[in-house]
């Protein structure tokens, strides 16, 4: 039983950070906050579907890819670590305003991707199917979607009990633990091309 929870949350926690659903609930409710609540959660379930879409075609396609491309796992660590840095160093540092949906029609795109399936979340999948395998990596995906979607349900209740400050402070926390699995995908994957 240990070894199966250890997997689990070995698989869980990284997509937590890397999916960020605290975080998403602030950008959701940045995005078209004008438009209706049955649009926004139509938005929101097609965003939700859209990222879990691509990240299955991600765990199924990208190694095939790699290797028509010629790109090792190393390779995609450290460019994964790199990207992943830069986006934690930018939330962290740079407190730029993500780009916002001037329609209602966000849910594909910004929402689905890159937000939802982003560089973190493609390469936290890629890294789990090595580590705890296929399985226990979409039931995590599968949980971490599930939660967002909640997230999205409650969000006007989430944001008068945490306040939006309360909202960016967590969301600040996360994308510094986003920046530390960021040096270690680099440091593993450096340390992968020197064998």
């Amino acid at each position: 039983m240990q070894p199966l929870l250890e997997k689990a949350l070995l698989a869980f926690i990284p997509l937590f950070v890397a999916i960020d659903p605290i975080g998403l609930i602030a950008l959701f409710m940045g995005l078209a906050p004008n438009a209706p609540r049955e649009v926004r959660q139509r938005q929101g379930w097609l965003g939700i579907l859209t990222g879990f879409g691509v990240a299955i075609g991600f765990i199924f396609l990208g190694k095939f890819i790699f290797s028509a491309l010629g790109i090792t796992v190393s390779d995609f660590q450290v460019a994964g670590g790199l990207i992943l840095l830069g986006l934690a160093g930018r939330e962290l540092i740079g407190g730029e305003e993500r780009a916002r949906s001037p329609n209602e029609e966000f849910g594909v795109v910004p929402l689905g991707m890159p937000l939802i399936a982003g560089p973190a979340l493609l390469t936290a999948l890629l890294i789990l199917i090595d580590k705890v395998g296929v399985v226990f990596t979409i039931a995590s995906l599968v949980v971490n979607l599930l939660l967002v979607e909640v997230g999205f349900r409650y969000a006007r209740r989430v944001e008068k009990i945490m306040g939006r400050q309360g909202l960016n402070g967590v969301s600040k926390l996360i994308a510094l633990l986003l920046a530390a699995i960021a040096i270690s995908l680099i440091r593993q994957g450096w340390q992968g091309t020197a064998r």
